[in-house]
């Protein structure tokens, strides 16, 4: 049971080393500008190995879809970033119950955007989690877990990325120990619990209150989904990517006969070759932007065409 392309990398080795004899996946959905009709990674995959496809409306109060998930006589269930909870009677349906694969350290980070959130926090490593699914919100025992580090220069996707194959990996490893009974279950530390909320669409703009540390840290952190963005004369300024710039003196440079900064929270400066904007706690160097309607570009190219922002105040 899976959807997005983090569940990928677990199905394909599932269908290399065992026998799956279904997918169940959401619905397909309306996507993009045009609103075309999409598959999902997963139903995509599944359809590639002829592999049976479920794509049931809800899972909860549906008598026809756990019956067909009965008639299917499973061994083993299991969840990748699903989106949808399971009932017990479905939980109760498998001889090895349901497993579920998690993009955090659990009990850390329970819920919709574990890997957001670690980045977020500023976490220095983060991990997968294999575990057995009760009927609480990732809360059911432990059965194995690895740790990756988090880079100064990760994002959402790169670190994603890699927890999808790692998690792929862990599952093959402890699979076979699994199944043998040679893996003792282990229960979470309810007390060291956290969790985390799903992401909206608003989270994405930008609080120019925060420190520039917070709003880098945003910025990796949503730059799959839902970006991060400011207003400038009156039009959406996504940035993609930026740096936290320490020095938010005034500075006169003579070159440009511009002050830097005359510390206003908002306010667009020239440095380096490109720009920065003045936060609650030091500023931050924009590397990469795109303005609406317009293509992504360099801070450089930006100013080339937009160098009226330098001395404006972007809206917080």
């Amino acid at each position: 049971m899976g959807t997005p392309d983090f569940g990928v990398p677990v199905f394909v080795s599932l269908i290399h080393s065992t026998n799956v004899i279904a997918a169940v996946t959401q619905p397909d959905k309306k996507v993009g500008r045009k609103q075309e009709i999409t598959q999902s990674p997963i139903k995509e995959v599944a359809l590639e190995n002829k592999i049976r496809v479920l794509q049931p409306l809800k899972v909860h109060d549906n008598s026809e879809f756990i019956q067909q998930v009965k008639d299917l006589q499973p061994d083993l269930i299991i969840v990748v970033a699903y989106g949808f909870i399971l009932p017990q009677e479905i939980l109760d349906i498998p001889k090895f119950g349901v497993i579920n694969i998690h993009a955090s350290l659990l009990p850390k980070y329970r819920g919709a955007s574990p890997i957001q959130a670690a980045i977020l926090n500023g976490d220095k490593e983060t991990g997968v989690t294999i575990m057995l699914i009760d009927d609480k919100m990732d809360h059911g025992p432990l059965l194995g877990q690895r740790t990756i580090t988090i880079n100064d220069n990760d994002n959402f996707e790169s670190v994603h990325d890699r927890l999808s194959q790692l998690g792929s990996e862990l599952l093959m490893e402890i699979l076979p120990e699994y199944l043998a009974g040679e893996i003792e279950p282990q229960v979470q530390d309810e007390a060291e619990a956290t969790y985390c909320q799903l992401i909206k669409k608003e989270y994405g703009k930008i609080d120019w209150n925060k420190s520039a540390q917070e709003i880098e840290r945003q910025v990796r952190a949503f730059n799959s989904w839902p970006g991060s963005w400011t207003d400038w004369n009156n039009k959406n300024l996504k940035v993609i990517k930026a740096v936290v710039y320490a020095s938010t003196k005034p500075v006169l440079n003579q070159a440009e006969g511009l002050s830097m900064t005359t510390g206003k929270i908002g306010e667009v400066f020239k440095v380096n070759d490109g720009l920065a904007v003045a936060c609650g706690q030091d500023a931050l160097e924009i590397l990469e932007l795109q303005l609406e309607g317009k293509k992504p570009m360099n801070a450089k190219d930006f100013l080339n065409g937009y160098s009226d922002i330098i001395g404006s105040i972007i809206k917080k």
